[in-house]
């Protein structure tokens, strides 16, 4: 899908890491959010509160995921997920453009 019908985009920005890492978060008809976001080149550990989906649109970066002890290459056109309740480590190598998805529970 290269784009979204129907949403609504809040307008403050999601700024992590010194700007290192920004996102925008879209909400949808239903409740359900996404972020699109932009990646510079840097070492990022982010936790999350649910389950989500990091669809990877552009760029190119390093993955560790929880309970793994190798990294993984991930580059645009691929994704990952991430569990609840846990944290992740991305080594971006490129600037990366991404879409990540929050699944809620009930999804």
């Amino acid at each position: 899908m290269s784009q979204f019908e129907n949403v609504t985009v809040l307008k403050k920005a999601n700024v992590y890491f010194d700007g290192g890492v920004t996102s925008r978060t879209v909400v949808f008809a239903d409740g359900s959010k996404k972020t699109l976001g932009v990646m510079l080149p840097g070492q990022y550990r982010f936790t999350t509160d649910t389950i989500e989906i990091m669809e990877i649109t552009a760029g190119e970066l390093l993955v560790l995921l929880p309970g793994e002890t190798e990294w993984k290459p991930y580059r645009g056109g691929m994704q990952f997920e991430v569990p609840a309740n846990a944290s992740f480590e991305m080594d971006v190598k490129t600037i990366t453009d991404y879409v990540c998805s929050f699944v809620s529970a009930s999804s």
